[in-house]
């Protein structure tokens, strides 16, 4: 299987979703979107996977790839390949499917549980840690399932058509390096020196063993969801 993967700024990249997908025996694509490669076209590819980017409104003046990357999304939700989208993906998607994305009351960075939404239908702990970069929040799209969610975000992302669209505002595929390179390029979602759900960068990095336990939980969920792609 093809992965086409669509990157919006130059630190938030794929991390460990193109190492899974290599060693799984899946090859992928990643469209530099913000340095003005063009995304793929509709047809092409299996699956279409869109990564997080810059927080606040989503802005064709500002993100001059917007337009395009609008079309392939509703290109996507009317096809029959998978659709993933991450933080500012996740956005997208929950905007092409008719929900509300907006600023929500805290800024989410570093380590938070998430609990698993009864009726989620994914394959994942009742209850997990995950990662947080974000503001910005979406409502749940009508007929999507939500994932479940933290004490500052109580949608962390929801299923669509039977789980072959995704959206998460969590980050299941970060790193150490990629979160290190986040810290030192990228400025903290607004609001982030108030917010009581914000983390130093000591807490963010102290403890490796986090992202470890990140990966099957990566696992997990990019199994199920690429398994529609054979269904």
């Amino acid at each position: 299987m093809h992965v086409h993967l669509l990157q919006h700024a130059p630190h938030q990249g794929p991390a460990r979703l193109a190492d899974w997908l290599t060693s799984m025996g899946h090859s992928h694509t990643v469209f530099h979107l913000d340095a003005g490669e063009l995304p793929p076209k509709p047809g092409d590819g299996d699956a279409l996977v869109l990564l997080d980017g810059p927080e606040g409104p989503l802005d064709e003046t500002r993100q001059p790839w917007l337009r395009r990357e609008r079309k392939l999304v509703e290109r996507a939700l009317d096809g029959h390949r998978p659709l993933l989208g991450i933080g500012y993906g996740a956005r997208l998607i929950a905007t092409a499917l008719g929900a509300v994305v907006a600023r929500g009351t805290f800024a989410e960075t570093g380590w938070h549980p998430v609990t698993l939404a009864a009726e989620s239908g994914l394959d994942l702990p009742e209850r997990f840690e995950a990662f947080m970069w974000h503001r910005e929040v979406f409502a749940l799209p009508d007929n999507a399932l939500p994932l479940g969610g933290s004490e500052a975000s109580p949608l962390q992302g929801f299923s669509w058509d039977d789980g072959r669209v995704l959206g998460l505002l969590c980050h299941l595929e970060a790193t150490a390096e990629s979160v290190g390179a986040l810290l030192a390029n990228e400025p903290l979602p607004e609001g982030s020196e108030a917010s009581p759900h914000a983390q130093d960068t000591a807490a963010m990095l102290g403890d490796p063993r986090r992202f470890d336990r990140l990966a099957p939980l990566l696992d997990r969920l990019l199994s199920q969801w690429l398994r529609q792609a054979a269904a």
